[in-house]
This record gives C-alpha cells, structure tokens and sequence, in this order.
C-alpha cells in the first residue's frame, strides 16, 4: 500500500514542431516533428498559405501534464496555427499544466496564431506561454480567447489558477508583453467590474504588421458597442501593433464578436474551418 500510494499521478507530455518554407509559390512542409500527445495535422488549402491544426490527443489538460509547441515560418511563407478543438483545462488535484509555445518569423514571411477557447474548470491550474520572433519586415496575428466554464452547461469556477505569459519581439525588440494572473476567488475576482464585471469569456488580440492603421477604424466600429471591449493602436520599436479587448457574456457571444475581428484583420479569410460551431 505505501508503495502505491507513493506512484506518482500519469501524466500527458507532448511536443509538436513544424518548419515552414516556400516552394513552386506555395508554403511547404521543411520539417514536421509530434511526440506524445501533440499531434499536428495539416489540411488541404486552396490558396498559397499553409494551415496548420494542432491536436492535443490527451483530451485536455490537468495538473502536471507538459505541451510543447514550436513553429518556423521561413521566409515569405504564410501560415495559419489554430486547434481541432477547445482546450479544456480540468480540475488538478496535484501541481500545474504547463503549455508553451514558441513561434518565429522570417523576413516577409506571416503568422496567424488562432487557436480555439480555453475552457477553464473548477480547480483547474494552468500557466501558459507565448514567445514571438519577427523579422522587421514579418506580419503576425495572435489570439488567445478564456472561457471561465461553460455558461450553457451551468458549470461555475469558483477557484483555480490561470496565469498567460506573453513577448513579442520583432529584430530582437520588445513590441509587445503582457502578463495575466488569474488565481484563488476567480469567482470574486472576475465580479469585480474593472476585472470582468461578471463576464465569463474573454479573449485578447494582437496585430503586428505596417497596416495597422488602415485596419483600425473598422475595428473601433465593431467594439463601440461593447461597453467592456476595446481595442488600441501603438507604435513600438519602430513597429506598429494593435491591441484588442473583448469581453462577453459566455463563449457564442465572443465569437460573435471575435469572427469579423478576425476576418477583418485577415483581409477578407474567415477563421480556420475547424471553427465552425
């Protein structure tokens, strides 16, 4: 018995890695790596861009359990990152899951980073990362939506622990860091009117690229609406980059709100076919 007791829970670990190239006009496949429980998928697209669809095969992620994703886009490649599904972050009885990704940019070259919602349970712990490196010259989108449960399964997050680590660099530059913490009373603490004001999703998006200021007054337009949304130009390092705030009732009406954001900034191109509800 006390040898059984001393087992440690089994865990999910998994490592994705994918290089990107040009080739006859289209972005092609340099290397591909998956072990463990990553998984990476890439579906036919009927334009020169290349889709890449990341599978966690474990079904979601509890205490202890590490994932690892790495992307190259070399130069003049565009490429498009998303998820099969939602995250599902569940209740960790033991330690904190751990999810970190590394994306870089080569000159030319674009990146758009859309994965599906994380949907935080009850008691879930989760610390998640993004590193970016662009050329000067390369484009990146990025998008990171949170749901605090599922309001239409009556599901409620009274506790747990979320914390979201970003840099985003650009010729070595800083252009872009944030961290989020969410942790103990999330039920309090998302109440709070300058935190949530009661609102269970919310998403974050970031555009680095020389347009911004073109795309910017569509974008005003589309939050005006929304009292607790927001989105704001800066220029950083010699780069220009918007920044979105989106809050919301529940998950369909962030993506209400999320999809001609999305659309809009990728001239016209829906989000990835696997979002479809």
């Amino acid at each position: 018995m006390e040898a059984a007791a001393a087992i440690a829970p089994q865990r999910a670990w998994g490592k994705g890695r994918l290089v990107a190239k040009t080739g006859g006009g289209r972005t092609r496949i340099a290397g591909l790596y998956q072990e463990g429980c990553a998984k990476i998928r890439l579906p036919r697209t009927f334009d020169a861009s290349m889709e890449a669809v990341l599978i966690n095969s474990s079904g979601g992620v509890t205490g202890g359990d590490r994932l690892a994703w790495e992307f190259e886009a070399g130069e003049g490649t565009n490429l498009t990152l998303t998820t099969q599904a939602c995250e599902k972050v569940y209740k960790a009885s033991v330690d904190t899951a751990v999810v970190a990704t590394r994306i870089s940019v080569a000159a030319r070259g674009h990146v758009d980073w859309l994965p599906q919602e994380s949907i935080l349970f009850d008691r879930s712990a989760l610390s998640r990362s993004l590193e970016v490196d662009l050329a000067p010259d390369a484009s990146f989108l990025a998008l990171e939506a949170v749901l605090i449960g599922r309001k239409a399964m009556g599901e409620t997050v009274r506790s747990g622990l979320f914390r979201d680590h970003w840099r985003i660099r650009s010729g070595g530059a800083l252009v872009h860091a944030e961290n989020l913490a969410l942790a103990g009373d999330i039920a309090a603490l998302g109440s709070r009117r300058a935190v949530l004001d009661g609102a269970v999703a919310f998403a974050t998006l970031v555009y680095v690229a020389p347009d911004c200021e073109a795309l910017l007054p569509r974008l005003r337009t589309s939050l005006a609406e929304h009292a607790l949304s927001g989105v704001s130009h800066f220029a950083v390092n010699g780069r220009d980059k918007i920044v979105a705030r989106v809050v919301a009732a529940d998950g369909f009406a962030l993506r209400k709100i999320l999809i001609p954001l999305i659309s809009h900034l990728r001239k016209g191109a829906s989000v990835p076919r696997v979002w479809t509800l």
